[in-house]
């Protein structure tokens, strides 16, 4: 209930007013049936807009973090988060991963829309990053279509580190369903996951018109952050 009052009467329609969504495609997302929203991911704001624009209910994960800060802040960021049906993920990986993957592969069977960035996290300089195979492990699991979901300029309305997004006219773009049910009988197959996943990717750098980069976004912020100097700034992960 909480997820449709923010989005139909608290929040939607601001948001709507203020950055006049530019948006194409949006008739490929299919009225029914388990649909993943394959996104790349630019800004904190993604999570916001995507859901935003997408009739269906969306449900995305999120780090874990943003479930356990402290004070008014912290606070509000838990209340949104869980009241729009985000779930946590520890991003350190293993079990605790694994459980939001499980967590989307069952909104999926009940015929719902999972929301997923396959690169993992967000990107440190606007640029595409390969993409982890999760998203494709849900394909197969799931048998849902992947629509991928281009956000065009999302890093120029809330750049890393901003709290305040600059009012703009927000542009995204949704691609025809990509249909993966030739590999059914390939669960488990490390190589089909990741030709799955880079054929996802293909799609979104193509609508994106983003610089593919074919490396883990986050092993370059890792990079980044032990080459850095003390004090030196480092692009925030949400």
């Amino acid at each position: 209930m909480f997820y449709w009052l923010l989005k139909y009467v608290v929040l939607g329609p601001v948001l709507k007013l203020l950055f006049r969504p530019d948006v194409r495609g949006l008739s490929h997302l299919p009225r029914t049936g388990p649909v993943i929203l394959a996104c790349n991911h630019l800004s904190f704001s993604d999570s916001i807009f995507t859901p935003l624009i997408v009739d269906r209910r969306v449900t995305f994960v999120a780090k874990a973090e943003y479930f356990t800060g402290k004070g008014i802040k912290g606070w509000l960021m838990r209340q949104f988060f869980s009241g729009t049906g985000t779930i946590p993920v520890d991003r350190s990986g293993g079990k605790a991963a694994q459980a939001a993957l499980d967590t989307l592969l069952r909104v999926l069977r009940e015929g719902g829309v999972a929301g997923i960035y396959p690169e993992g996290t967000r990107s440190p300089d606007g640029r595409l990053y390969r993409g982890k195979t999760g998203v494709a492990r849900l394909v197969l699991e799931s048998g849902a279509v992947v629509v991928p979901v281009a956000l065009l300029n999302t890093d120029e309305i809330q750049p890393t580190g901003t709290l305040i997004p600059k009012i703009k006219r927000v542009r995204m773009r949704f691609g025809a369903p990509l249909d993966f049910s030739r590999y059914e009988a390939s669960k488990g197959d490390r190589f089909v996951e990741r030709a799955i996943t880079d054929e996802i990717m293909f799609e979104l750098m193509a609508m994106s018109g983003r610089e593919y980069v074919d490396v883990y976004a986050s092993k370059l912020k890792t990079t980044i952050s032990s080459t850095s100097p003390p004090g030196a700034s480092v692009p925030a992960d949400r």
